[in-house]
């Protein structure tokens, strides 16, 4: 039997996880390699709700506010051994490349 693994990509809500995500699951896909893809903005919709929704309107304020408490707290749990990534001043290809170089999933991640 095979083992599953999980890539979390995560960040502070509108920073481009979704965006990485998609990179992320082009290489494998390209290269055959089976994978899945659970994108974190639609969790709310299923029953019952995993997330609470995203940044609309009048909620904007309180969305900002969630997030950097999230943040916070992400910083605080993370354990010691994850793989963060720079993203600032990165492209999308380039991030999800250095995301992938953290995995064994493909034979090279080198190009």
């Amino acid at each position: 039997m095979h083992q599953a693994e999980v890539l979390l990509v995560g960040g502070r809500a509108g920073v481009g996880e979704t965006t990485v995500g998609r990179e992320v699951s082009a290489r494998p896909r390209a290269a055959m390699v089976a994978h899945c893809v659970i994108e974190g903005d639609f969790m709310g919709q299923a029953h019952p709700p995993r997330h609470s929704g995203q940044e609309l309107g009048s909620e904007l304020e309180s969305e900002l506010e969630s997030s950097v408490r999230k943040a916070r707290t992400q910083d605080e749990r993370t354990p010691p051994d994850t793989v963060r990534v720079a993203t600032d001043g990165r492209s999308v290809v380039g991030i999800a490349h250095e995301v992938l170089g953290a995995t064994n999933w493909l034979p090279s991640t080198s190009g």
